[in-house]
């Protein structure tokens, strides 16, 4: 692209803030010290050779840096392609090479990408509090991944011991008119449990008190967290007789999530880097509750330390 071109394309909105020059940024959404937790953790995966989905891309950053990271195929997917012209822009500045598709709402996901196969990597980051139905759309994700791979999701939710979900009443959550539900992480947990993902690391950021996202009385925050497919029912408790009898028997859950792998094809080979605080107790229980891992294991980010961990994407950056 010429110079000229690249100071046009500075000047739209963007959600993320990236380099398109050495001496033109352009200007993303969030303050230069925000952490970016979905990049700080995705840097933890071992993406060299693996086949990788970002649902919800936006500008194309994860796609960008899923290539960096050496990733053998990505797709990068989205309700309309509203960001293509800056997708196409970053592939180019960038030398990214991804296939985007649009897939309408975020249901039905394993029907519409079933062409493109299962996956070693999948993202669900800023999506899950702008669906209706934040079951529906977990539940045509999980068909997606490989036996073994890795599963990241990052949303809004309430830091408070409770298997209750917030909904955006009035707006009293955010003034956004497409954000519905904030969960508690407890309940988080056992969504995703209960799709067969056995969450292994976690990062939490708490908003703001003065923050207009939030709960009445309740600590609101968004929480990034990376989980294994696992096999069906291991990551249930096991005196959960109702969770394993709903997997086997119930007809959304079945008709909503068929989560079937060809025993022909070997389970995704994808390695994680656990932090130390977390690798005893992952290696002895194969996963890690959440709300302790936030509220006592220090899995809490405050403010970006390195720009590298924030949503400025820069062309010097690695990760």
């Amino acid at each position: 692209m010429t110079r000229e071109q690249l100071e046009q394309a500075a000047k739209e909105w963007w959600y993320y803030t990236v380099e398109l020059a050495p001496d033109l940024v352009a200007q993303g959404t969030y303050p230069a010290d925000f952490p970016y937790m979905p990049r700080m953790l995705m840097r933890q995966a071992h993406l060299q050779g693996t086949d990788c989905l970002d649902l919800g891309s936006m500008e194309g950053v994860i796609p960008v840096l899923m290539h960096r990271k050496g990733a053998k195929r990505i797709i990068a997917a989205d309700a309309v392609p509203h960001c293509a012209d800056k997708m196409a822009t970053l592939q180019q500045v960038y030398g990214a090479n991804w296939d985007f598709r649009q897939i309408g709402l975020m249901y039905d996901l394993s029907d519409k990408l079933a062409a493109d196969g299962q996956f070693d990597f999948v993202n669900l980051s800023g999506v899950l509090y702008h669906v209706f139905s934040p079951l529906h759309t977990l539940a045509s994700a999980r068909p997606l991944m490989k036996k073994n791979g890795l599963f990241m999701l990052s949303t809004n939710v309430v830091n408070e011991q409770s298997d209750v979900m917030h909904f955006n009443t009035a707006g009293k959550l955010q003034t956004e008119p497409n954000t519905f539900w904030y969960p508690s992480i407890p309940l988080l947990e056992y969504f995703l449990r209960y799709f067969n993902f056995a969450p292994i690391d976690c990062l939490y950021s708490r908003h703001p008190s003065n923050s207009p996202l939030h709960v009445a009385g309740k600590e609101c925050g968004f929480i990034s967290i990376v989980c294994r497919a696992v096999d069906p029912g291991t990551a249930v408790p096991s005196n959960d007789s109702w969770a394993k009898r709903s997997m086997l028997g119930s007809w959304e859950y079945t008709g909503l999530s068929k989560q079937r792998h060809d025993p022909a094809q070997a389970p995704s080979t994808i390695g994680y880097d656990l932090p130390d605080a977390l690798k005893d107790i992952v290696a002895s229980k194969g996963s890690i509750d959440l709300h302790l891992a936030v509220n006592e294991l220090g899995r809490r980010v405050e403010r970006a330390k390195r720009v590298e961990d924030t949503y400025l994407l820069r062309l010097n950056d690695e990760s």
